[in-house]
């Protein structure tokens, strides 16, 4: 079931998506709200899972990551039980960021990032590649990031 968001739900979702280190104060005055109300539309956006964290985006590159790479992955069998400690071994590892099951050819995707190309390597061949369901990887390099966002288009809402 859908949240029903009213314009200062909507507001402070905006705000927040923008900048989530705002001051409750701050927000209050830019959505136009007395700050005790704005901070308890926020707290139950938190409640309802709305919000399901507050969060830092940090420039990889500046911190020597300089590998990006999208890895298609199939499983082998493919069942409930090769798909739950896939999931359970990857949610272990720091490198991959994100990990989206897929219709089509490809079972899963995920997002992985190293230092550089050996460190990838190292990961493929060392960690991932231990899972035994794992039964093919088709990685993609991202030469260059064009547009990174986090944010859901809230008018769309």
């Amino acid at each position: 079931m859908a949240f029903i968001l009213d314009d200062y739900d909507k507001a402070i979702l905006r705000e927040l998506q923008e900048d989530a280190s705002i001051s409750n104060l701050n927000l209050s005055k830019k959505i136009g709200l007395s700050p005790s109300a704005c901070l308890s539309r926020t707290k139950n956006l938190v409640e309802a899972g709305i919000i399901q964290k507050f969060t830092t985006i940090v420039d990889e590159k500046k911190l020597g990551i300089e590998v990006t790479a999208l890895a298609l992955i199939n499983l082998s069998p493919l069942n409930r039980e090769t798909i739950h400690s896939f999931i359970e071994d990857i949610n272990k590892y720091p490198q991959v960021q994100e990990c989206y099951t897929l219709t089509g050819s490809h079972d899963f995707m995920l997002k992985i990032v190293a230092k550089d190309m050996e460190s990838y390597r190292n990961f493929i061949i060392d960690s991932l590649m231990e899972n035994p369901a794992i039964n093919g990887v088709d990685t993609s390099m991202v030469m260059s990031t064009e547009k990174r966002t986090v944010s859901v288009p809230i008018d769309e809402v």
